[in-house]
Order: structure tokens, then C-alpha cells, then sequence
């Protein structure tokens, strides 16, 4: 009988032992399986919640208009430009802006006009979606506007309610009209939440006098972080002569905040894996201690000492390959489950906005490869280290004192 049949078949032999540490080992496989998918599910988050509620991946804009948001800094035919990305494999929407004042009864706020391509929007963010009450702007509807959360507090308005807006045109004159509250937003961000004032783009350009031009045009393209870079050279090549800023040197502070997460995440299963380690090392070296007797009989028998270390080292791998596959059969499924319906931190989160964006109650896990492959690698290399101490132990013990351990 060769080593690893002599290590299965002890594996199977005491069944009890071996099913405790195989529990044990699947169970620390789960964890970290669970946390890592959350963790990434939570940083995904954060990203598209910031890139898939307002910004978008990338950004167009005319040289200096974001140092000077003037109306009149504007980006020349962006139809064509916008033609050009989508033969390019982006997704791309224009907007027009503009500053007014917006009115209701005897309350006033400064508003951030914004004109939305209604076709288009949609395909770069979700924020026709994100209606807290009433329905998003319609293309048949010119005098109906969607607006900030925040706002229809501060204007004391609500669906349905009339609001004047006073602005000056590109021709100097003075702009002026009287629109509906088509519906009020979630939160999406304080920027959005206290100024935003969405109006379809025909609106916009009849109340401003704007009949050509874009001030931004916001991209979305199908990317692995690691090549923002790649894709954001990619735009400035097809835009020449604009300013191009991919979502990351818009919201530096956001990136920032991430990459530190992902740092603060490694020390998090850092010390998971610590604590797990712990008790896979204190399973193996209980695993040992109580078997003495019996491998001090396999010395006395003629078991070499490599030959006793190397029957431990394999049974540690057995049992560690044993965990893995009851990881991925129970829970495996359990993960996938909180990625397709989430976990509610609505009852634990006073606010739904973090650093100024809006989050999701609901948080998601993330099933990638890492988080299959962590946990398996783990328990494998975790079962080696750990068998190490115990099997040197067995193995240099002499076979009387073994025969006579209590």
C-alpha cells in the first residue's frame, strides 16, 4: 500500500476527527469566500454608483470649459462625434447646461439647468431610473422637468407642482418659463440632490436660444479597470482637440477613497486569515497529540520518520481538497444567492450617500475568480504550513515514549 491510499484510507478510518477538521476548514473557506465577494461587490458599487449614476466612464468637454462653465464654451458637432464612438464600440449621450434661478410661491434656489438626450441617456446612466416619485422626462412632455431631491424640499414642491425658472439666453435676453414637476429624484449625490434641474434637450435649447453645440458628452464603454487608461487615449484620439477626463480625474477624491478601501480590505483578510489560520493549525496539532499512541506503534513498526511526516502532510492535503469541494457545493450557491438578491443594510445605514454619493441599501457580492481561487489556494498552502510543526513532532517522537504518551 502506497503512502497516499495508507493517508485515505486513515482519513476514512476516524471519521469523526476528520469530519470536524474538514468542517472546520470549509467553514474558514466560506468565510473568506464571502468576504472577498462582498468586498468586491462593495467596491463595484461605489464605482458604478459613481460612473453609472451621473458621470459616466469618460467626459467631453470644450478646452478650459470646466475651469469656466460658460454657455457659449461649447463642443461643435457632437452628433458626428458621437457617430464616431458608437462605430468604436462606446456608448455616448450629449448634455447642454446652463445656470438660472428657479421659483416657487415665495421660494427661491439657484438651479443647475441640464438638457438630457432622452434617447441616449439611457444608455450611459442609470439616472432615469433612479425616481424617488412620479415618472422621468418624456420627449412629448417640454414643459415637464424631473429635479433634485434636496430641491423639492428647499422649492417646497412636489409632483405636479409648477416652478418658474429665470436664466439669460445666448442672445442676451432674458430666459423665462413656467414647467411642471414631472418627478422628484433618490439620492444620487449633493451636487445633483440640491441643483439639479433636468429638462429634456429640446426644452433646454428653446429656453436658452442654443440650436447647436454640446457642453459635455458622457461615454460608457466595456473595460477592465486596469485599462482606463487605454481607453480614455482611444477617446482623445477620436477627439481631437477637446478635453478628455475619464471618470477618475473627475472624482480624484472617490478614486482615492476606493483604492484606499482596497487597501483597508487587504488588512481586513489579512486578519481573517490570521484568525483562520489559528484554528486550521489548532486542528491539525489536536489531530496529531491525539494519535501518539498510534504513531509511535508505526515507528516502533518501521515507519521511517519521513514516512510518518509524509502520511500527515498527505492527509492534511486530502482533507484540505475534501473542504474545498464542500465549499463549492454549499457554499458556493449561498454566495451566488446575496450576488442575484443582496443584502439589505437599509435597517443598519442612516444615510443612503457616502462621500457625497448615492449608494444602494442593497449591497451585492461579487463572484470573480479571485474569490474562488483565494480560498482554495488558502486551505491548500494553510494546510501545509500547518501540518509542518505537528508532522516534525510525530515524526522525530521517539516510538516508547509514544507508545507510553498519556
Amino acid at each position: 500500500m502506497n503512502l497516499l491510499q495508507f493517508s485515505i484510507r486513515n482519513v476514512c478510518r476516524h471519521k469523526q476527527r476528520s469530519l470536524i477538521t474538514i468542517g472546520a476548514m470549509a467553514f474558514a473557506a466560506f468565510i473568506i469566500m464571502f468576504f472577498d465577494a462582498f468586498l468586491e461587490g462593495f467596491i463595484q458599487t461605489m464605482v458604478q454608483n459613481s460612473v453609472g449614476m451621473n458621470l459616466g466612464t469618460i467626459q467631453i468637454h470644450a478646452e478650459g470649459y470646466r475651469d469656466d462653465p460658460d454657455l457659449y464654451k461649447r463642443i461643435k458637432n457632437p452628433d458626428k462625434l458621437i457617430e464616431k464612438l458608437y462605430a468604436n464600440g462606446f456608448s455616448a449621450t450629449q448634455r447642454i447646461y446652463g445656470f438660472g434661478l428657479a421659483a416657487s410661491g415665495s421660494k427661491s434656489s439657484g438651479v443647475w439647468l441640464r438638457g438630457i438626450d432622452l434617447k441616449n441617456e439611457p444608455l450611459v446612466t442609470q439616472i432615469n431610473k433612479h425616481i424617488s416619485s412620479g415618472s422621468w422626462l418624456d420627449g412629448k412632455d417640454l414643459m415637464g422637468v424631473v429635479i433634485g431631491k434636496k430641491l423639492s424640499k428647499m422649492l417646497d414642491v412636489g409632483v405636479g407642482d409648477e416652478v418658474i425658472i429665470l436664466s439669460q439666453a445666448t442672445d442676451g435676453s432674458m430666459a423665462n418659463d413656467l414647467y411642471r414637476v414631472r418627478g422628484i429624484l433618490k439620492s444620487v449625490g449633493n451636487g445633483v440632490d440640491r441643483g439639479a434641474f433636468f429638462m429634456t434637450d429640446r426644452a433646454f435649447r428653446e429656453l436658452m436660444v442654443l440650436p447647436e453645440g454640446a457642453h459635455e458628452i458622457a461615454i460608457v464603454g466595456k473595460y477592465h479597470e486596469e485599462d482606463l487608461q487605454k481607453i480614455t487615449d482611444e477617446v482623445a484620439n477620436l477627439a481631437s482637440g477637446l478635453e478628455i477626463l475619464n471618470w477618475r480625474q473627475l472624482q480624484p477624491f472617490i478614486a482615492k477613497m476606493i483604492d484606499t478601501s482596497e487597501a483597508g480590505t487587504f488588512i481586513m483578510m489579512f486578519i481573517i486569515y490570521t484568525a483562520i489560520g489559528m484554528v486550521i493549525l489548532n486542528a491539525m496539532l489536536m489531530n496529531v497529540f491525539e494519535r501518539i499512541h498510534e504513531l509511535g506503534v508505526m515507528k516502533a513498526i518501521g515507519f521511517s520518520p519521513w514516512r510518518v511526516a509524509g502520511m500527515l502532510f498527505f492527509e492534511a492535503m486530502i482533507q484540505a481538497a475534501a473542504a474545498c469541494v464542500l465549499t463549492l457545493i454549499f457554499g458556493l450557491p449561498v454566495v451566488y444567492y446575496f450576488q442575484t438578491h443582496g443584502i439589505d443594510l437599509s435597517s443598519l445605514v442612516s444615510s443612503t450617500t457616502m462621500v457625497g454619493i448615492a449608494m444602494d441599501p442593497i449591497w451585492h457580492c461579487r463572484i470573480t475568480f479571485k474569490s474562488i481561487a483565494t480560498p482554495t489556494i488558502f486551505l491548500f498552502l494553510l494546510a501545509a504550513l500547518a501540518v509542518i510543526y505537528p508532522a516534525a513532532k510525530a515524526a522525530l517522537i521517539r516510538p516508547v515514549e509514544a507508545i507510553y504518551y498519556k
